[in-house]
């Protein structure tokens, strides 16, 4: 496959236009199915833990955040995921974004997820920002945190990938992120400046520069060394999409950081996140097994 320099716009575009590339369904119909399913398993969550919704993060009026406990939290710590959303930092909310707490906090672990701006109203630097702070609120609001696991998908992805990245003494807390699980993220920003995904953003290259994580290696290192990250992409991703998954993976073994490459048959774009609402998937039994490591 030719490099994203050498493809002529509609290509670019087609590989960066994940439901084009679902091998179970239409692009428009892939796309309402995935939000249904997120959906419904949010619902679900709301029915099996105790629920804290609209907790502030910051003083903006999106900056909320819902988490999502175990019905009987244990004496001692507890472990907490938190889930960031995709929707190509311009669609989707935390409304959406309970669902994969369906299998942990039945297992004793609690679940936060936040919203941040989404463009056209926010901006790459305010997303970063914001998620950085929200991670900054969790820990000192819940005190009986035993450590953090980011699982971010697509967008969301490349969002926990920053937060790896994040030179905690300008926030004056430095969270115990344990574990990172990175779902059919973005982590070179640069091939989406002239596509469509770019409209709404608005990014230069400068701003797409600082913001990739694949160009942050040091940064992470320094940052997250201790943390087990997972890169995960799903069979059915676009070329395009499994080689920014790879080439993450790839940059971070080099740096000899602490990461496992998960390509999970039989999976879309879409599908690889939706079965994390399945205690028994095997991407679930991951994250469980993530946190019985540390």
């Amino acid at each position: 496959m030719a490099q994203w320099k050498e493809m002529k716009k509609d290509e670019l575009e087609r590989q960066y236009s994940p439901s084009r590339w679902s091998h179970r369904m239409t692009a428009d119909d892939v796309i309402k199915a995935h939000v249904a399913s997120m959906k419904e398993g949010t619902q679900r969550a709301h029915s099996v833990a105790k629920t804290l919704l609209d907790i502030p993060y910051g003083e903006a009026v999106g900056e909320k955040m819902d988490v999502y406990m175990p019905t009987t939290c244990p004496s001692q710590g507890i472990p907490l995921v938190v889930f960031i959303h995709g929707g190509y930092w311009q669609f989707l909310s935390k409304e959406e974004s309970g669902f994969i707490a369906v299998p942990l906090v039945q297992r004793g672990v609690a679940m936060a997820a936040m919203d941040y701006d989404i463009a056209p109203k926010g901006n790459m630097d305010l997303m970063v920002s914001q998620v950085r702070r929200s991670i900054v609120s969790l820990v000192q609001q819940f005190s009986n945190i035993s450590g953090v696991y980011l699982c971010g998908h697509s967008a969301g992805a490349h969002l926990a990938a920053m937060v790896l990245c994040t030179d905690w003494s300008q926030y004056g807390i430095t969270p115990q992120i344990k574990g990172a699980f990175l779902v059919s993220g973005i982590y070179d920003l640069l091939p989406i400046l002239s596509t469509y995904v770019n409209g709404p953003l608005k990014m230069t290259e400068e701003v797409a520069l600082r913001n990739s994580p694949i160009c942050l290696i040091p940064e992470l290192k320094h940052s997250s060394s201790a943390c087990h990250i997972v890169i995960v992409v799903g069979q059915h991703d676009s070329p395009e999409f499994w080689k920014q998954s790879d080439d993450f993976f790839k940059a971070l073994k080099s740096s000899d950081l602490k990461v496992t490459f998960e390509d999970v048959p039989n999976t879309d774009h879409f599908s690889v996140i939706e079965q994390c609402v399945d205690s028994d998937s095997h991407l679930t039994q991951l994250l469980l097994n993530m946190m019985g490591e540390c």
